[in-house]
């Protein structure tokens, strides 16, 4: 279970996400289950488990911790 506080400095952690812009539109970041393998068009992913990643940061140091829930 995500704690509400930082693990580097106990700050408070809120909600985001980060984007990867993907042939011309924003997108969520998308975590790929198994080592990356390279396609015609980029990375293969037919087949493979995905899932959309959460990510939190601290209000006070910055830093970033993401999940990918099921």
């Amino acid at each position: 279970m995500r704690s509400n506080h930082c693990p580097k400095c106990q700050g408070s952690m809120i909600q985001g996400f980060v984007i990867e812009q993907s042939q011309g539109y924003p997108a969520v970041d998308t975590w790929i289950s198994g080592a990356p393998e390279k396609g015609w068009f980029g990375a293969k992913t037919k087949g493979r488990k995905k899932l959309e990643v959460q990510t939190w940061r601290c209000t006070r140091c910055g830093f970033l911790e993401s999940y990918a829930p099921e």
